[in-house]
């Protein structure tokens, strides 16, 4: 009877072992909608823009351009529009957005922060997982700063970091590696299709935040960081 406990108590442990070598470790977070709201400076940014250039842009246009980096969202812009300009034109154009976006941006404060998105970062690095900032936005380091939240992250990917946009998973693949943790074994909080994409794309689990119909490709969406069991998502992903 010895032997056959002993060996239960080390099938227990190999379980045990099992697990733990499975459970999530990083924990990373797209900016925009996610835990700042500054979707909407992007897009009067945007907006105007297309204003000074005689351009149609609505908000469905603009739900377009959420988590894409600025190129490639003014190609949406410029395709809508039936626009072709040379590749200068398009650098210059989009500097002259990100003027306008940098100048709405000063009004941003502690009301654009996403509801229990701080509270919850906190409680995952109280319970001892990395923490990273992955945004295609090249302005991300400003916008924490001036919230001062740069303290609740290991790591910060902006989009002066990376060359390619979401879907492509560079800018989470470059989150986990300068947290150390192996993709396997990071989950990624969007709010963005195209950011799903790219954290599926890295080999990663994800959480849709916001409008489960905007994001019918996340595994798990929610809209209220308090109605997710953060000990759930640790030990057992999102199975």
């Amino acid at each position: 009877m010895a032997a056959s406990g002993g060996v239960v108590v080390q099938f227990k442990t190999l379980l045990y072992t099992a697990r733990m070598s499975q459970r999530l470790q990083g924990f990373i977070f797209d900016l925009d909608g996610v835990v700042v709201f500054t979707d909407k400076y992007h897009y009067l940014g945007w907006k105007r823009l297309a204003d000074t250039q005689g351009w149609h842009l609505d908000e469905t246009i603009g739900h377009q351009l959420r988590g894409v980096s600025r190129i490639p969202a003014l190609e949406v812009i410029l395709e809508h529009n039936g626009v072709t300009v040379s590749e200068d034109e398009k650098h210059r154009l989009a500097d002259i957005k990100n003027e306008y976006y940098k100048a709405f941006l000063r009004d941003i404060n502690e009301d654009d922060l996403y509801p229990g998105a701080v509270e919850f970062v906190e409680r995952v690095r109280e319970l001892g997982m990395k923490t990273a900032l992955a945004s295609a936005s090249k302005n991300a380091e400003a916008v924490l700063e001036a919230l001062r939240l740069a303290h609740l992250f290991d790591a910060v990917v902006t989009g002066n970091d990376i060359t390619r946009s979401k879907p492509d998973p560079q800018v989470f693949l470059t989150a986990a590696e300068r947290f150390g943790v192996e993709p396997s074994r990071c989950v990624v909080f969007e709010d963005a299709y195209s950011g799903i994409e790219a954290a599926h794309n890295a080999g990663m689990q994800a959480v849709g935040v916001g409008d489960p119909a905007r994001l019918p490709n996340a595994s798990l969406c929610m809209t209220d960081y308090s109605e997710l069991s953060l000990e759930d998502i640790i030990e057992r992903g999102l199975e």
